[in-house]
């Protein structure tokens, strides 16, 4: 036995937009969006659901059948994004899910998360020998935030919501945590934000007339220029280290479960590590939700029966900032 995902969850606001909604707020063709973004379409939460209720309701779905009062941490390590400025989710989380046991707390690397998270889990555990089980609960109203007059922000056109969540323990009888890499160049701490809202550009009448609350990028050829040259190469080398930390090769590796992006870095992310497009998960009719992602793939793919003993899988994702993260899972018994 060792430390593993011992249930998944996921959740999605009923409210969908599809490409050729998107293709009337935006001006770009439903074909551009659908093969360039990579999206068919995208669920949107409507004003009853925030962060916080997605996350809820997507750990309901982990920790169903399972003894509330087991559980002795909450994690939230989803969306910054959340109900409120300069707030917790995580006791509002403990508190409806009923885990009156756990202490909760949050931890926020915007989409770089989940590998992360997956990683504090396993060495919270590993390191205290009164943790048996840690619920990891993400939500994502991200696309609240996108302002789709503006073409600085066209690259995160696929921002959408849901929740996720991951219950980690320390007896788990399907699969083990492995290794992790984690790499971060903080010289693009400045390219992607919200302007306004934080202590520089405190919230005013200004800040909401000049639509400063919206996620912005501030030079996008600028960013682009230098992130370009790395981003897929820095892809490749956690992938490739959290592999070769755990005692593998790409070549080993049954699925990749990335964040969502355009089509054309998917390709080239899976290019760069021999992979077909079989041996990933795509959230094309999702989008990108935060660090959700690769937590809600892992859900699918155990869904559709992808994942077999001895499967390797890695999940793995990159946040603004700029931080790549991946961690390996690998699924008990001899492949068949």
């Amino acid at each position: 036995m060792g430390i593993g995902i011992k249930a998944t969850g996921v959740f999605f606001p009923p409210e969908i937009e599809t490409a050729a909604d998107l293709a009337v707020k935006t001006g770009i063709p439903e074909q551009v969006i659908i093969e360039k973004f990579g999206l068919v379409q995208k669920h949107v939460a409507d004003d009853s659901l925030h962060a916080s209720d997605l996350a809820i309701a997507a750990g309901r779905q982990a920790i169903e059948g399972i003894d509330p009062l087991s559980i002795d941490v909450v994690i939230y390590f989803g969306s910054p994004h959340k109900d409120y400025y300069v707030w917790s989710s995580a006791p509002k989380i403990q508190h409806e899910l009923g885990v009156k046991n756990a202490y909760a707390f949050e931890i926020m690397n915007v989409s770089s998360c989940f590998p992360i998270a997956l990683k504090v889990a396993k060495d919270m555990i590993a390191s205290d020998h009164s943790i048996q089980n840690i619920l990891l609960v993400g939500g994502c109203k991200e696309s609240q935030i996108i302002d789709y007059a503006n073409p600085r922000s066209r690259f995160m056109f696929n921002f959408a919501d849901g929740g996720t969540a991951a219950l980690v323990t320390r007896d788990a009888s399907q699969n083990e945590i492995l290794e992790s890499a984690i790499l971060t160049d903080g010289s693009f701490h400045d390219d992607v934000r919200t302007p306004a809202g934080g202590s520089k550009h405190f919230a005013s009448h200004v800040t909401v007339e000049k639509n400063l609350h919206y996620i912005d990028v501030k030079d996008p050829q600028s960013m682009k220029e230098r992130l370009d040259p790395v981003s897929i190469a820095n892809f490749d080398h956690v992938v490739r280290e959290a592999l070769h930390r755990s005692g593998y090769t790409p070549q080993d590796m049954k699925l990749l479960l990335p964040l969502h992006t355009k089509r054309s870095m998917f390709k080239e992310l899976l290019q760069s590590l021999e992979l077909t497009e079989e041996k990933a998960i795509y959230l094309n009719h999702h989008g990108h939700m935060s660090s959700l992602d690769p937590c809600i793939g892992l859900h699918f793919a155990q869904e559709r029966g992808l994942l077999n003993p001895g499967d390797i899988a890695v999940a793995v994702s990159a946040g603004t900032g700029y931080t790549w993260a991946a961690t390996v899972v690998k699924w008990k018994g001899e492949k068949r």
